[in-house]
């Protein structure tokens, strides 16, 4: 039986009445927590999951974004659920549904398998982590400031990312990867089992009609994204525009690109209208976040490379190096609720302090790319570089919600998704690391025409040592000359962001209110 609404909006109502009040907030942000670090696929885990599924390492990735393509499809329809289902059917759905993705996950070494049953884990992943936020946004503010809100959310977000990876990466060091599954299994049974006990049938509004949602447009959507996914991810590997299997993508996308495009001229109510893109702040956010995502692929890539090959760090040492990230995300968070709460910083300067963190970053490691640096150098750039992503996250996000009306604002959160994270991330990464493949041709062609037999090192050690050094070398000299390059584009791009105009007087639009 479903209950009615109770007149006192600040408790959490869901939850039976022998719960103590001040542990339901707590309660929630725990399995939000978890919720986050559960998925079909953990990215961290791609070269211990290549050998023992006998999948290239771009099909590990490519099924692990397509987790991010349906945690951000699912966008519209979020509140469509939340005021059509009760919390208790949907956390039950979410857990119980994200246990069958990594039992799946742990037994399948199908790729068309993994990549379905990542999009779903996606879908569920979201569904719960909304529903267990949305549910104590009022503890939260009151008052529904997103300057307020917004900040919890990244951190948990963002700093759940950055756990994953840590736990992912010590549970394949220590023992298997499929550990990290039986992890998330044993977590989301304990949510699972705890949503049975604690929680009673609750919606927060009278059920609404779930129908009328355009589907296959958010499969159009989808199949779009995940195109686009795979000529940035196997670009590289089929060798660009030399292969057919890019070709045909780019055409299938293409073409999906224009019926999406037919079919918003003709249905009532697409599932993501086209008109959201012409909105000038949806634009400008857009910019942005393209431009951290440019950015912030220099760690995926060159980091990485330079960690791994120049200064031959093992798997502990390299995860040691996240707890510095976590510790910048934490503060992140903290200076943007400060900024736009407390001190009434404009979205300009926090967003400018953003990219300075990250410009910061990059130009630390350009100075610091030698093979004589100490792990302890690197602490502070890694802490910049997470407090400079979260703040983005934060302040973009804010004013999205701040200058777009409430109805299109999960459309454009939708859209953004697809940016910051379905294709921004393989974007940059694949743009980086196609500069760092050329960069190393070129100066390994360099280097080694000073091997030759009137060079004295040649008669004293093995030539395939010192073409092993000569590789060494050149890749170090790359790493060094595209994190300078990336110096400049970073300079280049947290001036055009305090260039850029910005809604100086902020119409607030506010949630409809639950009756």
């Amino acid at each position: 039986m479903t209950q009615a609404v109770d007149n006192k909006p600040y408790r959490l109502m869901a939850f039976k009445e022998f719960v103590p009040e001040t542990m339901r907030f707590w309660i929630y942000i725990i399995w939000g927590v978890i919720f986050h670090l559960s998925g079909g696929i953990y990215i961290a885990l791609a070269s211990q999951m290549v050998g023992s599924l006998a999948l290239l390492q771009e099909d590990v990735i490519f099924a692990g974004f397509s987790a991010f393509v349906g945690m951000t499809i699912i966008f519209p329809v979020l509140f469509r659920l939340k005021f059509r289902f009760t919390n208790k059917t949907l956390l039950l759905t979410a857990s119980i549904g994200l246990i069958i993705c990594n039992i799946i996950t742990m037994n399948s070494s199908s790729l068309p398998v993994l990549v379905v049953v990542c999009f779903f884990a996606g879908i569920l992943r979201v569904m719960g982590f909304f529903e267990c936020m949305s549910t104590i946004q009022l503890k939260i503010t009151p008052t529904r400031d997103f300057a307020k809100f917004f900040p919890v959310v990244y951190l948990v977000v963002l700093g759940c990312i950055q756990l994953s990876g840590i736990t992912a990466g010590y549970m394949s060091y220590f023992y298997r990867w499929e550990y990290m599954n039986i992890l998330a299994i044993g977590m989301l049974s304990v949510v699972a089992i705890s949503c049975a006990l604690l929680l009673r049938h609750f919606r927060a509004a009278t059920p609404q009609p779930f129908t009328g949602i355009d589907w296959l447009g958010a499969f159009l959507w989808s199949l779009l994204i995940m195109l686009i996914i795979f000529v940035l991810e196997y670009g590289e590997h089929y060798d660009w525009l030399d292969s057919a299997y890019i070709r045909t993508a780019i055409a299938g996308a293409i073409l999906i690109f224009g019926m999406i495009y037919w079919r918003s001229k003709y249905i009532q109510r697409p599932y993501i209208d086209l008109h959201v893109f012409k909105h000038r702040h949806v634009n400008t956010i857009i910019y942005l976040f393209t431009a951290m995502c440019l950015l912030m692929a220099t760690p995926n890539v060159l980091q990485n490379a330079y960690t791994g090959v120049i200064l031959n760090y093992d798997m502990l040492t390299t995860l040691s190096l996240n707890w510095p990230v976590l510790a910048g995300i934490i503060a992140g968070a903290v200076f943007s609720y400060l900024a736009m709460v407390k001190w009434g910083c404009s979205y300009k300067f926090v967003t400018g302090m953003g990219f300075a963190f990250i410009v910061f970053y990059v130009i630390a490691m350009y100075f610091l790319i030698s093979p004589a640096t100490r792990k302890e150098q690197l602490y502070l750039p890694l802490f910049f570089r997470g407090a400079g992503n979260v703040v983005i996250y934060v302040v973009l996000t804010v004013y999205a919600a701040r200058t777009i009306p409430f109805m299109p604002f999960f459309q454009v959160l939708t859209v953004l998704g697809f940016v910051r994270t379905c294709v921004g991330i393989p974007l940059g990464t694949a743009i980086i690391g196609r500069a760092l493949s050329i960069c190393t041709k070129k100066d390994m062609m360099s280097l080694g025409s000073e091997i030759d037999l009137q060079n004295p090192i040649v008669n004293t050690m093995p030539f395939n040592r010192i073409m092993e050094e000569v590789h060494r070398q050149a890749l170090m000299v790359s790493i060094k000359e595209i994190f300078g390059y990336a110096a400049i584009a970073g300079v280049f791009i947290l001036i055009l962001s305090l260039c850029t105009r910005y809604k100086s007087l902020i119409k607030w639009f506010k949630m409809p209110r639950w009756e």
